[in-house]
């Protein structure tokens, strides 16, 4: 899905699809680009009502995780995938995603690649004027400070790599102003049948600012940073 990811856009990436994104419609004044990667081009927003004050520290190189969270809120995405049996047989996960924090902007859309995403929903929102589902996207208008939506879908996102191997891939999440990148809060909730399926392995590793906790069936992680992130998780049959 194309998201503020899956992009004040947010965009996650599942193999073979384009970002999610949630796409902020421009008007004139300040040019704002905030991205957050599910499933591409990068969204464009606008608007008076975002956070300036910070310009000058945003980081303008590569991934950094940090250690302690933001002394103020940032957007949180968070995610809740689960994969089952039928998944491994067609691809298709079951998601449940959550804005919170978002930045303020007249429009913005979060949207899915066309044939990627089926029964797209919006569970619920608030501080937001409207919020409507279209094709493959959500619209969304008069984005308020601290505005929070919930949607839910199943998208095609789970790969099957062969000889009994499996990838699930996230991102690039991201929270990007002009040419910097602002903190962002992400958390991940993945649960697959474990009588089929053994985790090999999550990447990036784990590292200050970036944890995650495994059980069998069962992966989560939580991590602030700036930057762009990607997240594979790799499975093996068994």
């Amino acid at each position: 899905m194309n998201a503020t990811t899956a992009r004040a856009a947010s965009s996650c990436r599942t193999p073979g699809n384009r970002p999610q994104m949630i796409r902020a419609k421009p008007r004139l004044g300040r040019r704002v680009l905030a991205a957050l990667a599910l499933v591409a081009a990068v969204p464009t927003a606008a608007s008076d009502d975002f956070d300036m004050r910070s310009a000058d520290a945003v980081n303008e190189g590569a991934l950094r995780f940090l250690e302690a969270p933001p002394a103020n809120a940032v957007h949180h995405h968070e995610n809740r995938v689960r994969v089952t049996a039928e998944s491994l047989r067609s691809g298709w996960v079951e998601l449940e995603q959550c804005h919170s924090h978002m930045d303020a902007v007249p429009r913005s859309q979060i949207t899915f690649r066309e044939g990627y995403v089926r029964g797209l929903a919006i569970d619920t929102f608030s501080g937001i004027g409207r919020a409507w589902v279209e094709g493959a996207s959500v619209q969304l208008e008069n984005v308020a400070p601290g505005a929070r939506l919930c949607l839910s879908a199943r998208t095609r996102a789970l790969r099957n790599t062969g000889n009994g191997y499996y990838s699930l891939s996230h991102g690039p999440y991201m929270r990007k102003f002009l040419d910097g990148y602002y903190p962002m809060h992400v958390t991940l909730d993945v649960t697959y049948p474990a009588a089929q399926l053994r985790l090999l392995d999550v990447s990036p590793e784990r590292q200050p600012g970036f944890a995650h906790d495994e059980a069998p069936g069962r992966v989560k992680l939580d991590t602030h940073f700036e930057g762009e992130l990607r997240l594979v998780f790799q499975f093996e049959h068994r």
